[in-house]
């Protein structure tokens, strides 16, 4: 592996050559790490997408009801919220590398445990578990690529969660196709053999690579990870502290929308535009989808129209896109209204939890996320209460509320986020 100095002197000869040139090429430990981070993010969205389409077996083993299901749920998320804060400062003491690794073990364990077991209670404190090493994996591994980004000189965060959504997609197709086969049991015990078969080969560069260098003002490298010495430069003043709860109120408006779309799409196309069953379900598939796509393209998106014109122009999209999925009165044009949406919304998580990171290092990508998973726990709740006080519908028309919201406040702070 090549040592710190070797990193720092590959960082002066590609400045060398001109700043913010796309010419120069990464040094190869760089597009080592690039890869091994990316692994990480894929495996955090199959490990999550296998636990889920495993539900409905588990909730039948432990018996629970569909209330007491929903409260033993609550478990991943209040995991995961509460360890996000908690790791901003684990990844400032041990290294974002560390903390990746650790956590993707924890992840990879704990899938295995819902199936293991038999009442409502323990289904509960095992997904607080699972919960929280996956809030623990998604601050540090974010903050991993914040560091990254910094010395690549592009905005590749999109293609980061792009390999989310792909792992996503991979695991519920795997889970949908060995659900008759396996019992959900040996189905997650063998996504733990993978996630941990995963975790060894991708943390072995992780742990052996230093994080990325962090500019200084004299053009050399100080050997501390770009995001972690971001609140050393001045982040941690109160403008910094505002932008970084604004860019998290960005990333609540859109989980809110993956949120409500991922529990509700299929319920309006069915019920309120008399879709058929397959037909229903292809409303959530399409807008994942289109998310993937849009992040697959996100790193030239942003390079073209800069990350204020990007979240703008995505909040706005979203927001028409979800007025039309909502309120349209056939299935097609309310298909199209979700595609338009997945597209909006696909960039604006990761380009606003990047932006944190850079302001504040893991301290920021912390609170943006923490903020964000927020939006998604609020999401489907708040739908629900809306829909029953009025209809599906009116309540899906939040979704392009918020949207439009995020669209707008990137507008104002423009000037901040960077263009």
């Amino acid at each position: 592996m090549p040592t710190l100095n070797k990193i720092r002197s590959a960082l002066a000869v590609a400045r060398g050559r001109g700043s913010g040139s796309r010419a120069v090429s990464p040094p190869p430990a760089w597009r080592r790490l690039r890869t091994a981070i990316t692994a990480f993010f894929a495996l955090d969205g199959f490990l999550f997408a296998g636990w889920v389409v495993r539900i409905p077996a588990v909730k039948e083993q432990t018996g629970a009801s569909p209330s007491a299901l929903g409260l033993a749920l609550l478990g991943v998320s209040a995991g995961g919220v509460i360890t996000m804060m908690l790791t901003g400062r684990l990844c400032h003491r041990f290294g974002n590398h560390a903390v990746t690794v650790a956590a993707a073990v924890l992840m990879s364990a704990g899938v295995a445990l819902p199936p293991l077991t038999h009442s409502v209670l323990a289904l509960g404190l095992v997904l607080l578990v699972f919960g929280a090493a996956y809030g623990g994996l998604n601050v540090a591994m974010n903050a991993a690529a914040v560091d990254l980004i910094a010395v690549l000189g592009r905005p590749v965060m999109p293609g980061f969660h792009a390999a989310f959504s792909l792992g996503g997609m991979l695991g519920a197709g795997l889970g949908g196709l060995v659900a008759g086969q396996l019992s959900p049991a040996r189905h997650l015990l063998m996504l733990t053999v993978l996630g941990l078969c995963v975790t060894a080969a991708a943390g072995r560069t992780l742990l052996q690579q230093p994080a990325p260098p962090a500019a200084g003002p004299g053009g050399g490298g100080t050997g501390v990870g770009a995001a972690e010495a971001a609140p050393r430069a001045g982040a941690r003043t109160g403008p910094g502290r505002r932008l970084v709860l604004v860019l998290g109120l960005i990333a609540l408006c859109t989980a809110y929308g993956e949120g409500a779309l991922a529990d509700w799409s299929a319920l309006h196309l069915a019920e309120d535009l008399g879709a058929g069953t397959a037909l229903a379900a292809a409303g959530y598939s399409v807008f994942a989808l289109a998310m993937t796509v849009g992040r697959l393209t996100g790193t030239a998106l942003t390079e073209r129209l800069g990350q204020s014109r990007l979240l703008t122009a995505g909040g706005l999209a979203a927001g028409a896109g979800m007025l039309l999925g909502a309120l349209a009165p056939w299935t097609w044009a309310a298909l199209v209204g979700f595609v338009i949406t997945g597209l909006g919304l696909a960039n604006l998580f990761p380009v606003a939890v990047a932006r944190a990171g850079a302001l504040a290092g893991p301290g920021g990508v912390a609170a943006a996320s923490t903020l964000g998973y927020g939006g998604m726990l609020l999401g489907p709740v708040a739908i629900g209460f809306l829909a029953e006080w009025f209809s599906l519908p009116s309540a899906l028309t939040t979704v392009a509320l918020l949207a439009t919201v995020a669209g707008v406040v990137a507008w104002t702070v423009r000037g901040a986020v960077g263009h």
